[in-house]
């Protein structure tokens, strides 16, 4: 297998063994350290530190947690627990920063590190850069005498369920009259014990399929329509009214309605803003590559929509800078104020089923009522000429007068026509993406193959 490691802003991602081994996790976490430790202006508390299932994850976690402690921080170790069950416990306690240890939806030969301020929120893109110079420069390591301890950090998924259920958009008691059955998928993931639980506390009966946290991932990880075909088939077998996969960290949540049809991860976060809008007015932030469903959504409400580059800690900024209540990515991944603005699949199957209990009507006739889209999505080789070439050719070529959109790669959009198309370099894999969304199939695949045309070489 070809050595594969990206370092960039927003952590580190690699193949086990063939980019990504122990000293490197190490040499990442201490050079975290490092910096957390002038940010903060000492090493008062500890760092958190939890993982997904991955089967190097007790390994990486070792050495995370030897890295942390050279640095001088005290670690408290979380062990298995969804991505935002740790960043809500550093947000709601005394900790100084997070780390998880995840590739997100990579395949399970792939681990990483996802670094968390004190703030509970993922390190911004300019923190992200002071890691990496730092990795790459070499940490700054505590005397004999400093070094940091390690315990055990307790059962954050626990409190995570707790804080979903005290919000007062989810009422069990609706709920549990409501009598949803849901299936869901884990896929072998740290969703497999925080998801069902958390679900029959708010009154549904559950089923559900791959639940056995073995870090092997008996599906394709990404939550994308194309592997829920299992999760179809078991709604339809135990006549559920809804589907609930996830990917392994749990932050990205997708569904598929009663007819075991997938319905595509945008679809998430629409009808979380559909019902956090209901009851309370604002902006929605969402990312340039998330579908005009959510544009969609907001609109239904008088609300505006704001987008910003890809990207997590982005969406997060701009729900803070504009006020926003309700925010997320495409993917599936909702954002919460009132909880925190951290992708957070747990909280999107809560509001996802206050929102069925509330319209007591089947998930897919509640979608039939929104325009449809097409969305087409392709990734490949980044080319060898510059991507800003590429920009620049495409924006030039570009038919009629689109809207232009340069914060993330290059976005191009003909709002009357209801289609955009965007292209960007991918901050998990060495590749480029495009996307690209219309009314029809035939429309979106020949923007998406327009855009195509100018990653070629000849």
């Amino acid at each position: 297998m070809a050595e594969e490691r990206i370092v960039s802003a927003s952590g580190i991602r690699g193949v086990v063994g063939a980019g990504l081994e122990p000293e490197s996790v190490a040499r990442y976490a201490a050079a975290f350290g490092s910096v957390l430790a002038r940010a903060t202006g000492g090493r008062e508390g500890a760092v958190l530190v939890g993982r997904d299932t991955r089967t190097s994850g007790p390994i990486f976690t070792d050495a995370a947690a030897a890295g942390l402690r050279a640095a001088g921080w005290d670690v408290r170790d979380g062990g298995v627990c969804p991505t935002p069950s740790l960043l809500l416990a550093v947000g709601d306690g005394d900790a100084a920063g997070g780390l998880v240890l995840t590739a997100s939806h990579n395949p399970p030969a792939w681990n990483g590190l996802k670094l968390v301020g004190p703030d509970g929120l993922f390190l911004s893109p300019e923190e992200g850069r002071r890691v990496q110079e730092q990795f790459q420069e070499g940490p700054e390591y505590a005397p004999w005498s400093a070094l940091g301890r390690r315990e055990e950090g307790g059962d954050w998924s626990a409190r995570h369920v707790e804080r979903i259920l005290g919000l007062d958009l989810v009422d069990p008691e609706r709920l549990a009259a409501r009598g949803l059955h849901v299936a869901v998928d884990p896929v072998g993931g740290a969703g497999c014990e925080i998801l069902p639980r958390l679900l029959r506390r708010l009154g549904c009966s559950v089923s559900g399929i791959h639940l056995d946290p073995t870090g092997r991932f008996p599906r394709e990880p990404e939550p994308t329509a194309e592997h829920l075909g299992a999760l179809g088939e078991a709604v339809r077998e135990n006549g559920a009214d809804v589907g609930m996969a996830v990917d392994p960290d749990a932050d990205r949540l997708s569904l598929v309605d009663a007819d075991g049809e997938a319905v595509g991860e945008d679809w998430t976060l629409a009808l979380a803003v559909e019902l956090v809008l209901a009851h309370r007015p604002g902006p929605v932030v969402t990312n340039l590559s998330t579908s005009q469903v959510v544009e969609d959504a907001a609109r239904r409400h008088g609300a505006r929509t704001v987008r910003t580059p890809v990207g997590e800690a982005n969406v997060a900024a701009g729900m803070h800078q504009h006020g926003a209540a309700v925010g997320g990515e495409g993917n599936g991944g909702v954002m919460l104020a009132d909880l925190h603005a951290t992708r957070d699949a747990p909280l999107a199957a809560a509001l996802v089923a206050q929102l069925l209990a509330e319209r007591d009507r089947p998930l897919r006739d509640l979608l039939g009522r929104w325009p449809s889209y097409h969305m087409v999505r392709w990734k490949g080789d980044l080319p060898e000429r510059a991507l800003e070439e590429v920009y620049r050719d495409a924006e030039e070529a570009a038919p009629g007068q689109p809207e232009v959109d340069r914060q993330d790669g290059l976005r191009l959009a003909w709002p009357d026509e209801r289609r955009w198309v965007h292209v960007r370099p991918s901050g998990t894999e060495p590749v480029v993406r495009v996307m690209a969304e219309a009314p029809g199939r035939e429309e979106a695949e020949e923007l998406a193959s327009w855009a195509r045309l100018h990653l070629r070489e000849d």
